[in-house]
């Protein structure tokens, strides 16, 4: 049994305005399939999608802390002109220059329009086939117990790992990297930013819960009440959530 990651949530004041940005940000399309609004590939609404990691932005009444986000996204780039390119056109957007500590570095952070942290990375061998995501970087105390626990978790394939970094992708070879950066004093706030993750047809989403606790996974009351996925906390208290199979 594994979970595969469907989708990353993004909280927001105001989820239509947020999902429009980052549907521009990404040449996608913003789609609102329920009181949500779901960010994917063009061509229409597709989900779980076979390749990319979709966002759904979410509506919730709290405003976000000026504590940085511990989950962002990297965007990927092709040359340096596409990089400065992309810089441009998301500030067209909204998007704001942000300052997280990194100094001097060759990749650019912004914020979206709702101060959730984000980075424009210089071109990398390693993102050429991702499409426009990258990765999804979390921000944690110990990289190595992260992957143990997310490789078991997913059914996406460990890559590198370090005591500063490690990453996974799914096995197919498609779509973002999801890395863990080793970065000490990180504070535990309420996540703005998680990822939602699916069983596979046939499996069961009760006895997937049950594993998870197993592996080190923890109970978690975000005040989400009787709802049909199950949130859930990983060792290092991220939040995540496992939907039911529809």
């Amino acid at each position: 049994m594994a979970l595969r990651p469907v989708h990353l949530v993004i909280k927001a004041l105001d989820a239509s305005a947020v999902g429009r940005f980052w549907a521009e940000a990404l040449g996608w399309s913003a789609y609102s399939p329920g009181v949500t609004t779901y960010v994917g590939p063009a061509g229409g609404l597709v989900w779980p999608d076979p390749v990319v990691l979709g966002i759904d932005v979410v509506p919730v009444p709290e405003r976000r802390t000026t504590t940085k986000n511990r989950v962002h996204l990297d965007l990927a780039t092709t040359s340096a002109a596409h990089q400065a390119e992309l810089v441009e056109r998301l500030r067209a957007l909204g998007a704001t220059p942000a300052d997280v500590g990194q100094g001097q570095v060759p990749w650019t952070v912004l914020a979206d329009p709702e101060g959730n942290e984000f980075c424009v990375l210089e071109p990398r061998e390693i993102y050429r086939d991702t499409g426009p995501i990258a990765a999804v970087v979390v921000d944690c105390a110990d990289p190595r117990a992260m992957v143990r626990f997310w490789g078991e978790a997913t059914d996406w394939t460990v890559h590198e790992v370090t005591d500063d970094h490690a990453e996974l992708r799914s096995a197919r070879g498609v779509g973002p990297y999801l890395e863990f950066l080793r970065t000490p004093g990180v504070q535990t706030v309420p996540d703005r930013v998680h990822l939602d993750l699916l069983p596979y047809p046939g499996d069961d989403k009760a006895a997937e819960v049950t594993r998870l606790r197993a592996l080190g996974a923890t109970d978690l009351d975000v005040g989400q009440g009787d709802v049909p996925w199950t949130c859930l906390a990983d060792p290092e208290g991220h939040e995540f959530c496992v939907l039911a199979p529809s």
